[in-house]
């Protein structure tokens, strides 16, 4: 390499980092990605000590729990699309400081409607964190072999969050209180919030035209809509009642009116032009189809754990580690792995090899098979997670710099609507194979059968209540249902990564190295201008 050629890249680096050291700045980035990741499921735990310390009715207790996941999804591109237009660094440290109010709010909650209050503001807060992360990354390493590694790692730490959680909560409730699970947060984000300051590189977009308040307004609203909706549908309730229909017809309205609304407009919130590039609009589409084949399953398979093989939560934990552990592993060798076989052989075996995780697993039945589960899970971890990293990669990597904001929420919005439509999908899959099984038992009154089609759980309650033959017959015929409906679910989940792989094939061959634009962040005082250089493959 010549010498210009090291000058230009040591200039390319120190204007994307704004004088610090970019991997400083990924630890950063990650530590804020885990505190998002960890909140998301660590009051699963808690939620036992919370509807017993303030006996919240069962729509307060559903909007605990779903309150926080559902205003995240709805503001990702509300706060994606603002960083880019008034600076990605104060929206994420604005993030930080609501969060950590929030958590203190939510940690000495004396009822269950200021518990909701404070979810709703973790949400908010980590809807500001979760795209300026991303958009940042993108910023700080415009080397994409660079930036492949630091997808890899931020990846690697979104599978700690979410595996961590659950164990936290579980720790800190064996010692603490329930509200010990929000207060974590606070101490991590007072040593993040100064430390963000003096790192972090302040960056936005071109600046050109004004940020649309109205479009972004309209698309927060349609996409909680959507999102709640879809979380009803996946919860069991009726498609056509009205707290269903209503939210999911207004927030699709909603929805289209945004997408005219920028086609329109001469500086759009967000250019859907991005999605007429090939590389762009696949990737959204692979990490939708990723999440809707597979997310449901998560749950299905806990549900398994517990009920069919009677595993105790912490051991039902630790069954699904491996997965983790797995997904961590495809993480850190994803950039590697991109190089060596290009976006489209990575995603499409990604996607193969899932579906064939998903397959194995249909051969779990009535009794325990350790090593097929563990093999099962290692299998589904690596397979999602090689899936996830090439697509998040191309996506961002596709993007425009200057709209780094908009598209890290767009993917990060395509990952929530994926998982909601997923749990909706494969539960309605699961229910219609599973409840004709409890409701054809001989000797069950109807009124039992019905409530024993509801789910395992509430067959496990009615046949205890009835007792006798039929109570043991409701009850074996309920597991050998779940077993069925589970194998059902599996084969329609690994059709779904089946039509992925054939839609990544429509990813660029090999990864593209060459030439590199590198915008100068603005607000990075001592830097101006755009400078290019070559990038050797």
């Amino acid at each position: 390499m010549s010498g210009t050629t090291t000058a230009a890249s040591a200039l390319r680096r120190r204007t994307a980092g704004a004088g610090a050291n970019r991997w400083i700045v990924l630890v950063v980035l990650c530590v804020s990605l885990l505190l998002v990741a960890v909140d998301a499921t660590v009051l699963h735990v808690a939620v036992p000590a919370v509807t017993e310390d303030l006996k919240p009715g069962a729509i307060e207790l559903l909007w605990i729990v779903d309150t926080y996941p559902l205003v995240c999804a709805a503001l990702l591109i509300l706060f994606g699309t603002l960083g880019d237009k008034v600076g990605r660094r104060r929206i994420l440290l604005l993030g930080y400081g609501l969060f950590g109010v929030a958590s203190a709010l939510a940690a000495f909650a004396p009822n269950a409607q200021v518990l909701i209050t404070a979810r709703a503001l973790l949400g908010v807060g980590g809807a500001m964190i979760m795209p300026a992360t991303l958009s940042i990354l993108r910023q700080v390493f415009p080397d994409r072999r660079e930036r492949a590694l630091a997808i890899g790692v931020w990846s690697a730490v979104a599978a700690v969050g979410a595996a961590v959680g659950p164990l936290l909560g579980g720790f800190l409730l064996e010692h603490f209180w329930w509200g010990s699970v929000f207060l974590v947060n606070i101490p991590l984000m007072l040593v993040s919030l100064p430390v963000g300051r003096l790192l972090l590189p302040e960056s936005t977009g071109d600046g050109e035209g004004p940020w649309d308040v109205v479009g972004a307004l309209m698309a927060a609203a349609g996409l909680f809509g959507v999102v709640f909706g879809v979380k009803r549908l996946g919860g069991g309730t009726s498609a056509v009642g009205l707290l269903t229909l209503v939210p999911l017809a207004a927030g699709a309205l909603l929805l289209v009116l945004f997408v005219r609304r920028q086609r329109g407009r001469r500086h759009p919130l967000v250019d859907l032009r991005m999605f007429a590039r090939p590389v762009f609009g696949t990737s959204v589409g692979c990490i939708v189809l990723a999440m809707l084949a597979l997310v449901g399953l998560e749950l299905i398979a806990a549900q398994y754990l517990q009920l069919v093989l009677g595993l105790s939560p912490l051991e039902t934990g630790l069954r699904l580690l491996p997965l983790t552990v797995a997904a961590m592993a495809a993480g850190l060798a994803g950039a590697q792995l991109l190089r060596r076989f290009g976006p489209r052989r990575m995603v499409s075996a990604g996607f193969c090899l899932t579906a064939a995780a998903v397959v194995t697993l249909t051969a779990m039945g009535g009794s325990d098979n350790p090593g097929l589960l563990l093999f099962g899970f290692v299998l589904l971890g690596f397979g999602l997670e090689t899936t996830l990293f090439g697509a998040y990669e191309s996506m961002l990597s596709e993007a425009p710099a200057e709209q780094a904001g908009g598209a890290a929420a767009i993917g990060e919005t395509s990952y929530q609507l994926g998982a909601g439509i997923g749990i909706a999908l494969l539960g309605s899959v699961m229910n219609a194979a599973y409840a004709p099984g409890p409701a054809s038992v001989p000797g069950v009154p109807a009124a039992d059968a019905r409530a024993a089609g509801h789910s395992l759980g509430e067959a496990y309650e009615v046949s205890g209540r009835l007792g006798g033959p039929a109570g043991v017959a409701l009850r074996r015929a309920a597991r050998e249902s779940f077993v069925h409906g589970l194998h059902v679910t599996l084969l329609v989940s690994a059709g779904l990564l089946l039509v992925g792989a054939v839609i990544a094939l429509r990813l660029p061959r090999v990864m593209q190295c060459g030439e590199v634009s590198v915008p100068a962040p603005r607000g990075v005082e001592g830097v101006e201008g755009v400078e290019r250089s070559r990038v050797s493959a």
